[in-house]
């Protein structure tokens, strides 16, 4: 019978052990600033230019070399 208890008790131990962390990352830990303390703000990257897709030849016209080196 105490041979049941166990792998009944399981996934409670391990749900009172996420529950006990999470109470100690609230409680215990000390809170991260809200706000960065000296970072500068970064402008976010904008590129100078969008980049040109390459021209895709039309489905109707016969692949010759020229156009494959396209």
């Amino acid at each position: 019978m105490y041979v049941l208890i166990v792998p009944a008790s399981v996934p409670f131990v391990l749900l009172a052990t996420v529950m006990g962390l999470s109470w100690w990352e609230d409680r215990i830990l000390p809170a991260a600033p809200a706000e960065p303390v000296d970072h500068p703000a970064e402008a976010p990257f904008v590129p100078a230019a969008p980049a040109r897709l390459a021209e895709l030849p039309r489905a109707d016209t016969a692949l010759t070399r020229e156009i494959a080196r396209r």
